[in-house]
Formats: structure tokens, C-alpha cells, sequence
């Protein structure tokens, strides 16, 4: 009997699998604890564009992702940060400060996505990673400036 999961079955699939089991182990575990449900031809066309939409948008935000990529790229923002003597930083600057940092410019970058190789805690400029999706990157420079 075909079925469709409806959540992970640890040996048989993951959720939205369309697997082949036996008739009473469908309808006596899978069907009966909510996991699965029976694969009608309506279900399957549902499924298959459930599948083809998740993927063309997956598409479209790698395709967006790139795009920012390539203008972010080799690009400097400011961060504007309270600083004592010497030019040293109370704390340090964060990824949060970073994100905002873009946010003012007008990039709406999550601060997960961004890798700071080391705390920056004195003013100046500094290269920062931004990793915007699985390889895909780019390199900005992140000027710290001080408010006294």
C-alpha cells in the first residue's frame, strides 16, 4: 500500500515521502497514530506540487541571495560605537552592530549570517565575511568609528 508521511518514521522516510509498506502495518501504525495518510492520486498531485513550488522558491532565494551577493561585495559600512580612551571599545563590536550597520545602508542581512573572525574591540577597519547561503559569500569591510 502506498502512503504519504506525514512526519519522519525513523527506517521508513521522512515527512512528505511517498513510500510502499504492507497493507496492515499502514493501516494499523502509520494511518492510525497520524504519521501517514493513504496515497490517493489527488494526494500524490498535491505532493508533487508542494514539491515543485518548494523548490523553485528554494531557487528563487539562492537566486536573490547571489544577487546581494555580487552588490554587497567589497562594499564598506560604518558602525558607530561608544568608545573610551585610545580608541579602545566598551565591549566589542558584535554581529548585531554589523547587521545594523547594513540595515542603515538599506541590506537586510541576518546577524547569524554574518562571521566575525575575531572581536573587534579598537577602532578602525575591518574585513568581515558575510555567508549568505551554502557557498555562497562575500567580504565587506566594516569601518569602526567612536562616539565620545
Amino acid at each position: 500500500m502506498k502512503v504519504i508521511l506525514l512526519q519522519d518514521v525513523k527506517g521508513q522516510g521522512k515527512k512528505g515521502d511517498l513510500i510502499d509498506v504492507n497493507e496492515g502495518y499502514a493501516r494499523n501504525f502509520l494511518i492510525k497514530k497520524g504519521l501517514a495518510e493513504a496515497a490517493t492520486a489527488t494526494k500524490i498531485n498535491e505532493l508533487n506540487q508542494r514539491k515543485t513550488s518548494e523548490a523553485y522558491h528554494k531557487a528563487e532565494e539562492l537566486k536573490a541571495m547571489r544577487e546581494l551577493a555580487a552588490e554587497i561585495k567589497d562594499k564598506a559600512f560604518t558602525v558607530n560605537i561608544k568608545v573610551g580612551q585610545n580608541g579602545k571599545v566598551f565591549g566589542s563590536v558584535t554581529a548585531a552592530d554589523v547587521a545594523d550597520g547594513l540595515k542603515a545602508a538599506g541590506y537586510d542581512v541576518d546577524k547569524k549570517k554574518i562571521v566575525l573572525a575575531n572581536p573587534i574591540k579598537l577602532v578602525g577597519d575591518y574585513e568581515v565575511t558575510l555567508k549568505l547561503a551554502e557557498g555562497i559569500s562575500a567580504k565587506i569591510t566594516v569601518q569602526v568609528r567612536g562616539l565620545e
